[in-house]
């Protein structure tokens, strides 16, 4: 089953089928605004401007579940990831990716590529999976591997 198969509310609190996205390369983040990582919006977004055009798209996941590091609501997220990073790619609601209330999409990532914690966990915030255009699961990369360092696997998957 593709990861793609679920539907997940946006910031605005509208739902999207991401099925939408079939087709094209798909990079997904568990984000929030107030971690040592939250530098990374800004070459997230220098990736989506660079590829979107060529079929890449940027899903935004806020969480909290991290030292605490996500504690607004919708709306003081959206106007963090604009004033602050210019944000343009797709924002959602905040989710859980880890324990019971884990979202199904981050159960299906974490099962789909293992990280060091096994399919148990996400290990922090700003993790990264990358989707090919058929809704597999290609990579997963660490919340230290910064935005322009999957370059390289965008590029190959978008051929």
């Amino acid at each position: 089953m593709s990861v793609l198969s679920h539907t997940m509310p946006l910031l605005s609190g509208q739902d999207q089928d991401l099925s939408a996205y079939q087709g094209q390369v798909v990079l997904v983040v568990n984000t929030a605004s107030e971690c040592g990582f939250t530098y990374q919006y800004e070459g997230l977004e220098a990736l989506y401007q660079q590829y979107k055009d060529k079929g890449l798209v940027i899903l935004g996941f806020p969480c909290n579940q991290f030292g605490q590091q996500e504690k607004g609501d919708s709306a003081t997220i959206g106007a963090f990831c604009q004033k602050n990073y210019g944000v343009t790619f797709p924002m959602f609601s905040k989710i859980e990716v880890n324990g019971e209330h884990a979202a199904p999409l981050y159960q299906q990532l974490k099962s789909a590529a293992p990280g060091v914690l096994g399919t148990k966990g996400i290990k922090w915030n700003f993790t990264k999976f990358l989707i090919n255009q058929q809704g597999e699961v290609v990579k997963r990369y660490a919340p230290t591997t910064k935005p322009e360092k999957l370059q390289a696997d965008i590029e190959r998957l978008l051929g």
